[in-house]
């Protein structure tokens, strides 16, 4: 009985994948009239900087000692 119950499930599943369609996707024609005098003028700030080489060999000899 729960082999049955297992394979109708999957079954389910397989049939439900296999309907999707394109048509399931988001419609994006919208794109086409966006205005983007719209937005907001915004600086970008780099927020995570990689450490100096120097800084890493500094933290290497600590390390070390």
């Amino acid at each position: 009985m729960q082999w049955k119950k297992l394979r109708l499930n999957i079954y389910s599943v397989i049939t439900t994948a296999r309907r999707c369609t394109m048509a399931d996707k988001p419609d994006i024609s919208e794109i086409s009239h966006f205005d983007k005098s719209k937005l907001k003028k915004t600086e970008t700030q780099e927020k995570n900087t990689l450490p100096t080489k120097e800084t890493i060999e500094q933290e290497k000899q600590s390390e070390a000692s």
